[in-house]
């Protein structure tokens, strides 16, 4: 049928339409620091294997793939340029879906970063930003965001959202895997034995004065089962249903753990008289609500946790502070070699550790950053030497990334780069702890 104006305005496109410009600015690279790649453009691919064999860096990176209009397909990120680009290449060794976007491909184009660090953070900027075909057509729900949230008064439950709308008394999240949500939020209703039926169910609580008092069936099996305390009914009083919500969310907050401890020994209990089948399922019940909590712990702890600097020595020698605060990176300076350049960082430091309190949940966008920090230092345990721990205070001091000599006079000279100069200066007895904390060099 022809559209028409009638029919309401164009859904928006899920792939953009338009030519690939460029990747475009970066929130994790250094103002000052120049952007380094090379695209290469040929019909046939053995030319694009040419062009990689004869230009491509074995230094960390991101990618891109370009079809024949023009449009960017697919972008990825590598540890070595060289060696990931040449795998696409290899038809007997590589993975199908590689195959099929080296054969829409026919621009290659690649940016260096200094460190494999920054190389994934610019690749999820990028995926967010331009979301190419390839990295994000069948996204399964599995993978989607979705939210756990408790309603409001007079008898509130615990639902699934797939956005919060700010009603919610309570909201959890972003998670993944809805299926393994839904199962962990019915197991809670259950055994707190909140209602999880409609918000059009009347209720009607024990304590609620009446002026014809009714008898009424419940509207659900799971009063019958001894699921659901039945508000429904009047089986209950609002203080006794309050209650029950009050600890399930001090659970969902981390402050009350009994739940779990509960579940477990029950479990145990179950076992030792040899009814196998009820702690069986005990054993599903207690899985799926650790599964829950240990989410839920994760996005706390990133929330909240994690702030501090992160000094990185890059594959080309550079030395970059990445200023992570509450588990994002804010922010992505070089290494300060003098006196100015310690001034400026440290006034910025303050700033981005003096911002505002965490929301109590995580946009989509924001999320995956996150939990990709607290991926990356999980992995590379061993890089955790390299934090620079700072309070949450504006008035935080800043160690140095060589060491200082107080007996010496010597003056320090700063270091030419791309954007900004750093003059000598000359310096007589030890340096002020608001402007440096002397800390051995990280450079070997």
């Amino acid at each position: 049928m022809k559209r028409t104006p009638m029919d309401g305005s164009a859904q928006p496109r899920l792939f953009p339409a338009t030519e690939f410009a460029g990747f475009g600015a970066s929130l994790f690279r250094p103002k000052e620091e120049a952007i380094v790649g090379r695209r290469i453009r040929a019909s046939k691919v053995t030319r694009l294997l040419r062009g990689v064999r004869d230009h491509a860096p074995r230094l960390p990176g991101v990618y891109g793939m370009l079809n024949a209009h023009g449009r960017l397909v697919y972008i990825g990120k590598a540890k070595n340029l060289r060696a990931r680009l040449l795998s696409y290449f290899r038809e007997n060794s590589r993975d199908p879906k590689a195959g099929k976007i080296i054969e829409h491909t026919r621009t290659l184009v690649w940016e260096q970063t200094g460190d494999e660090f920054a190389a994934l953070l610019r690749e999820l900027e990028l995926i967010q930003r331009l979301r190419p075909r390839f990295n994000v057509i069948g996204l399964p729900g599995y993978s989607r965001h979705h939210y756990l949230c408790i309603g409001r008064p007079p008898a509130p439950f615990a639902f699934i959202a797939k956005s919060p709308t700010g009603k919610e008394a309570a909201c959890y999240g972003p998670l993944t895997a809805l299926y393994r949500t839904k199962d962990a939020v019915r197991r809670l209703n259950d055994w707190f034995q909140l209602r999880d039926c409609p918000n059009t169910v009347p209720m009607a609580f024990a304590d609620q004065a009446e002026l014809f008092p009714l008898e009424r069936a419940p509207k659900c099996l799971r009063f019958e089962l001894g699921t659901c305390i039945g508000p429904c009914v009047g089986s209950c009083t609002r203080g006794e249903y309050g209650g029950r919500v009050r600890k399930l969310r001090a659970f969902l907050d981390g402050r009350d753990r009994a739940l779990l401890t509960g579940i477990q020994q029950l479990m145990d209990d179950a076992a030792s008289r040899f009814e196998f089948e009820k702690a069986t399922a005990l054993r599903d019940r207690l899985q799926s609500i650790q599964w829950l909590d240990d989410r839920l712990a994760l996005l706390r702890k990133a929330r909240t946790m994690n702030s501090f600097i992160y000094q990185l020595i890059g594959a080309d020698g550079m030395e970059r502070w990445y200023v992570i605060h509450r588990g994002q990176v804010r922010a992505v300076v070089h290494a300060p070699d003098c006196r100015e350049a310690h001034a400026r960082v440290a006034e910025m430091v303050r700033a981005v550790f003096a911002g505002k309190v965490s929301p109590t949940i995580l946009a989509d966008g924001i999320v995956d950053s996150v939990l990709l920090v607290v991926a990356w230092f999980r992995k590379n345990t061993g890089e955790k030497e390299r934090l620079m721990n700072c309070s949450d205070k504006p008035d935080i001091t800043l160690r140095s990334t060589f060491a200082a000599d107080s007996s010496s006079s010597a003056g320090r000279v700063g270091r030419d780069r791309a954007g900004g100069h750093c003059a000598h200066t000359a310096t007589s007895g030890p340096v002020a702890p608001q402007d440096l904390a002397p800390k051995k060099s990280l450079r070997r």
